[in-house]
């Protein structure tokens, strides 16, 4: 999965309607060129990208009062609207995405309410659990990884991984439990 796809969706999503500037602008205020692979030339690509594919629609604006071309506005089309949820709800629950791609739906969590939130990374601690059962699985029950060499090493870090992601996925979900962040099906709550 691509962080930049699930970036510029959810910025877009947020706008309603933008253009490729409007869209890195955001991107960059997250610091999200700092942990994605979200350029401006990755933005701008995306942006096009998905416009051929019919996930936005763009339209064409005025040329700027200053002489520049006109700039194209984008906007989530219904396929572009299911694909972002898709994909946010698919970097949560998968044991292994890219941290950027974590990164980013971990940002983007509260456009979810809150009980598919829940769901999806109540399935990844599952998966976490999961895979630290298959690493160890065949191995005998008194095994000292330092005896193994460079494979106890490799078999080590997955045991880690696997060790601290379930516990911070649980953290997460612990806090989301909790009340933490307004879920997209409380925003409208908060203005009563």
């Amino acid at each position: 999965m691509n962080s930049v796809r699930l970036l510029v969706l959810g910025a877009l999503r947020r706008r309603g309607r933008a253009h490729g500037y409007q869209v890195r602008t955001d991107l960059e205020s997250w610091g999200a060129h700092e942990w994605s692979t979200a350029t401006s030339g990755s933005v701008y690509h995306a942006l096009r990208s998905m416009a051929g594919k019919g996930l936005l629609v763009a339209h064409e604006t005025a040329p700027s009062a200053a002489g520049g071309p006109p700039r194209t506005e984008y906007e989530l089309t219904d396929a572009g609207e299911q694909e972002y949820l898709t994909l946010l709800s698919r970097a949560l629950a998968d044991r292994e995405p890219g941290l950027d791609v974590l990164g980013a739906a971990i940002g983007l969590i509260e456009d979810l309410p809150r009980e598919q939130a829940l769901r999806m990374l109540r399935e990844r601690s599952r998966a976490m659990r999961d895979w630290r059962t298959s690493i160890t699985a065949h191995l005998p029950a008194d095994t000292d990884l330092d005896t193994w060499g460079p494979v106890g090493e490799v078999l080590s870090l997955w045991l880690t991984t696997a060790d601290t992601g379930a516990q911070w996925t649980d953290r997460l979900i612990r806090r989301l439990e909790e009340g933490a962040f307004t879920m997209a099906d409380e925003a409208a709550d908060s203005t009563e």
